[in-house]
């Protein structure tokens, strides 16, 4: 059994049992989380999608954590102007185990 759930922005393949990491979701650690926004589900062959989104699904999951992702780098540099400019960046997650999916 599989889903393509949205949060954030993007959309991932999510199947019971996997963690993912999406972007920040203000839940305290270890509460469960119901992910709305369910496009596909696929049960033993049987695929339901939705347009844009299956009304009666939903895939419960649990979360595990927040933390921040490695540091990116930005530098913006002109030649000849003397501009140069360096900038870092850590993204926010959240990372969620899937329980369930419930078509």
């Amino acid at each position: 059994m599989l889903a393509v759930i949205k949060t954030g922005g993007k959309q991932y393949v999510v199947t019971p049992g996997q963690k993912i990491k999406v972007e920040k979701i203000d839940v305290t650690e270890g509460a469960d989380f119901n992910f709305d926004e369910v496009l596909l589900v696929e049960n033993e062959g049987k695929v339901e999608v939705g347009s844009p989104n299956l009304k009666e699904a939903k895939v419960v999951g649990k979360v595990l954590g927040n933390g921040r992702a490695d540091k990116v780098m930005i530098f913006k540099y002109k030649p000849k102007k003397r501009y140069h400019k360096k900038q870092g960046h850590r993204q926010q997650f959240t990372e969620v185990e899937i329980t369930s999916i419930k078509s």
